[in-house]
């Protein structure tokens, strides 16, 4: 069980941080620019939330193997775009303001305002995001080791235990239930 953890706790935060790093850069370049920057982002993102998620992993997982980093990858991918939406909508807020309008009138450059005067501003509902999301992704990734399409049996995670004891739930309960919980 804490041998599983460790895997846990690094695919997890790993994909999830790399969703929030591409979600805000979307987010903050689709928010910022608008127009036929943002209907195209915004219309990628929109495609792949139009898939449900586990159907988008067992696919991509299915056609590149399962490993860590496909698993990361497929995370990452498919979180991205809710990421991007949540740091669109408080630039869409924060772009008119007079501190945005100030700096443009400074001089400061696109990225300047980007990552300087809109993303600070985001850092809430942001932290908010990244620690449900790794709620999230902790119970995907035991979802998939659970479907067995999950990490590869050297590396194990705590859906693929439940899934190797779950013949045995009558016999050592303890076997099932505690990966289970641990998942929960």
């Amino acid at each position: 069980l804490i041998w599983g953890a460790r895997t846990v706790l690094t695919v997890a935060p790993t994909a999830v941080l790399g969703a929030v790093i591409l979600g805000v850069f979307l987010g903050l370049l689709s928010g910022y620019r608008g127009g036929l920057v943002d209907a195209v982002i915004m219309r990628i993102g929109d495609t792949l939330l139009a898939f449900p998620k586990i159907i988008l992993y067992l696919i991509i997982i299915a056609k590149f193997g399962a490993s860590a980093f496909n698993i990361i990858a497929v995370i990452t991918l498919s979180s991205a775009p809710i990421v991007a939406r949540i740091v669109r909508g408080v630039t869409l807020d924060i772009k008119n303001r007079d501190y945005v309008a100030a700096a443009r009138m400074r001089g400061e450059s696109a990225l300047f305002i980007m990552f300087v005067e809109i993303l600070p501003n985001a850092r809430g509902p942001l932290i908010v995001d990244f620690f449900l999301r790794l709620g999230y992704t902790t119970i995907a990734i035991g979802v998939l080791g659970f479907l067995g399409v999950g990490l590869p049996p050297p590396d194990p995670d705590w859906g693929g235990m439940v899934k190797e004891a779950y013949g045995m739930i009558f016999v050592w309960p303890h076997m099932t239930l505690i990966p289970a919980a641990a998942i929960s």
